[in-house]
């Protein structure tokens, strides 16, 4: 692919609800600027930007794709990214990288679910945004529907750039307001504003020309003075519009027909803004901050935004170079790995095509194979000028499934399949739960971890079953309590003896265990001190009521008995293990559960629902407010409450509600309770 200058870039994420649109839009501007010669479409699962096995599958976009479009002697770098909810890291990722977000609307279904979310977290990002109103070709499709629908949800200057021609099955081109031109048919052939339009779209173009005014101060002198901005100022004013989040130009076609495409693509060099033109980055050098104005003389520095673990070329490292000029078969330090790694040939990516270029420029976006220490939100600079880009901020996952192997092979392989996955994915994460003896994968909700199951076994041949998580449930006592307990046992030969008189206290929560030593005298030698402590940590580890682990406690030796000849380490192991257990039983015990910090933002219309539905699962709601026209609903509520929240609040609002949820401190379980869980354990060790 040719190599272009900073200025002659433009980085476009593709935002908004499934089923919008977006996939068929980066294909429609791959088919318009030549880069392919027949449009690929979804339903065939002919697209460039969906190639993998899940998504022809499926239908649907799972993963951020890059789009490279080539036009006009620029380069469009699309990021198209999913709509499913559940793939929000994909968002993440392309939010962070991307100068501007194009955020689809279907022209029929209007303002939806996924497109509040993908506002919001481009909110989050700062990131300069435009709308275009896709399939204007369906029945019922209705541009001034969308658009009031969009003013009516979201705070912003939303400024119509073009205008339909035509409706639903007559709809056959747009009329550009800056240039007063219009684009008809699947080529944009160029031609007059139609005579029944012309009053309406000169209405339209005072309206663009006050926002293009405001943009900036020399134009806005100029129009108050009464001249009319010709179509360079309007552009240009616009963009600054754009730039400063004080204009949202809307945009208009039909993308599996190709209608609107190349009227948007000369927007897109109009009014996106280059890198150069884009808000400086903010890097964290070896003193104070750096602003990185993505100059390509100067120092580098890029970021991995994302990683794709592929079975046969290894792992594949896409990223943007914010300052400077890569260079391939050379070598880069990597910040956070302290260490150099060898880029090789780069590529600019095109689906899963791999174009060779020989160096990628500041505000140009590439990817290179086999870096091996790199992991997503990665810094690579020159070690003679250290800098750390700022990385996406994932979210936490919320949901987990744990994970089994199906056979010997599967589970010496499944290990390094996960973090494989991990590393692909931010948003998964993979752990051992020692308490319960599981592989839990967690990730942001059903389908999410559905296909990552699937990827294990499509790309790396490793087959696992998945099943709801137990609870790491704790154990404790609630009362101090003295015991004692003697080992004796005589074989013919020599034996083996221990006394051992030990007192158990609860300690405070999170406080783990402590062992004291209160034997005077010399009635147990000291040498079987840590024998002692051997036995109790052994039956710790698998608790003494339910099977898990026993935490929050004190156990003092206070006494005991030992034979000169009987007495050895594993008579006081053993000792130490039993007086232990007795301890417990006696000391009150009780079950500790996890419980949850958990903040949930729904529309105010779905706050009654929200809470009564908190309500049954044991919650807390400890305080509510309000944030841009939604509800906030702070909770506490136990873990084994929470296991399939994502998907019962994706129930509950329509798909409206997101939420955050951790871990904060272990409570006891209510007694009326407690006993369920004993028996539910005593139960599957029957069975295994």
């Amino acid at each position: 692919m040719k190599e272009y200058n900073t200025d002659q870039i433009r980085n476009v994420a593709l935002l908004g609800h499934g089923s919008a649109g977006k996939t068929s839009l980066s294909e429609a501007m791959l088919f318009c600027s030549g880069a392919t010669n027949r449009m690929g479409k979804v339903e065939e699962g002919t697209t460039t930007a969906d190639f993998d096995d899940q998504e022809i599958r499926r239908r649907i976009s799972l993963s951020l794709s890059l789009i490279p479009c080539e036009w006009k002697k620029h380069k469009i770098n699309v990021l198209d990214t999913p709509g499913y909810t559940d793939f929000v890291g994909e968002v993440v990722s392309a939010i962070h990288v991307a100068d501007v977000g194009l955020v689809l609307v279907d022209a029929v279904s209007g303002v939806e679910v996924g497109t509040e979310l993908v506002w919001v977290r481009a909110d989050t990002g700062n990131l300069p945004r435009m709308v275009f109103v896709n399939k204007m070709d369906r029945d019922n499709a209705d541009f001034e529907r969308a658009l009031k629908a969009l003013r009516d949800t979201f705070d912003g200057n939303f400024v119509p750039v073009q205008l339909p021609i035509g409706s639903q099955s007559d709809f056959e081109g747009v009329v550009d307001l800056a240039t007063m031109k219009a684009y008809r048919g699947p080529d944009g052939q160029v031609g007059d504003v139609p005579e029944t339009m012309a009053e309406q779209a000169e209405e339209y173009r005072i309206a663009l020309m006050e926002a293009a005014a405001e943009g900036d101060d020399d134009l806005i002198m100029k129009y108050l003075e009464g001249e009319e901005l010709t179509s360079a100022e309007m552009h240009q004013g616009l963009k600054a519009a754009v730039i400063a989040g004080a204009a949202i130009p809307v945009f208009c076609g039909a993308a599996t027909k190709s209608l609107g495409i190349s009227a948007l693509m000369d927007n897109l060099l109009a009014l996106a803004p280059a890198p150069n033109e884009a808000a400086a980055v903010s890097a964290e050098g070896a003193g104070e901050a750096e602003e990185l104005a993505a100059d390509a003389s100067g120092a580098l520095a890029l970021l991995v935004f994302k990683t794709m673990a592929d079975p046969y070329v290894g792992k594949l490292s896409y990223f943007r170079v914010y300052n400077g000029m890569l260079q391939g078969d050379n070598r880069y330090f990597n910040k956070r790995a302290d260490e150099e790694e060898r880029f090789g040939q780069l590529y600019s990516m095109r689906g899963k095509e791999q174009l060779p270029v020989a160096r990628v420029p500041a505000g140009d976006i590439g990817a290179v194979a086999k870096l091996n220490r790199t992991l997503t939100g990665d810094t690579f600079c020159d070690r003679g000028h250290p800098l750390t880009l700022p990385s996406p901020d994932f979210p936490l996952p919320l949901y987990s499934r744990s994970v089994n192997p199906k056979t010997q092979a599967d589970s010496a392989k499944m290990g390094s399949t996960l973090t494989r996955l991990v590393e692909e994915d931010p948003t998964l994460h993979w752990r051992q739960e020692p308490s319960t003896r599981q592989t839990i994968l967690s990730g942001m909700g059903e389908a999410h971890l559905d296909i990552a199951v699937r990827r294990m076994e499509g790309r790396f041949s490793v087959s696992v079953e998945t099943d709801i998580p137990k609870v790491p449930y704790r154990e404790t006592v609630t009362r101090s309590f003295t015991t004692r307990y003697r080992h004796k046992k005589q074989t013919g030969g020599a034996g083996q003896f221990a006394e051992v008189h030990a007192r158990i206290e609860p300690l405070p929560r999170g406080e783990g265990f402590d062992y004291v030593w209160e034997v005077f005298g010399g009635r147990i030698s000291g040498s079987f001190r840590p024998s002692i402590e051997k036995g109790i940590k052994a039956v710790m580890q698998g608790g003494v009521i339910a099977g898990y682990p026993v935490v929050d406690v004190r156990m003092a030796i206070t006494d005991g008995k030992e034979h000169p000849v009987d007495s050895k380490d594993i008579a006081f192991q053993i000792a130490g293990r039993e007086v232990f257990k007795l301890a417990v039983q006696g000391g009150g015990p009780v079950l500790l559960e996890p419980i949850c910090n958990i903040a949930v933002t729904v529309p105010d219309d779905f706050t009654g629902e929200v809470i009564g539905d908190l309500n049954t699962k044991r919650a807390r709601v400890m305080g509510m407010g309000q944030e841009k026209g939604k509800a906030i609903i702070n909770a506490e509520a136990p873990l084994a409450e929470m296991q399939r929240y994502a998907t019962d609040l994706r129930s509950l609002t329509q798909g409206r509600g997101i939420f955050t949820m951790e871990i904060i401190r272990y409570d006891e379980v209510p007694s009326h309770l407690t006993q369920q869980v004993i028996e539910d354990t005593r139960r599957e060790k029957e069975e295994d």
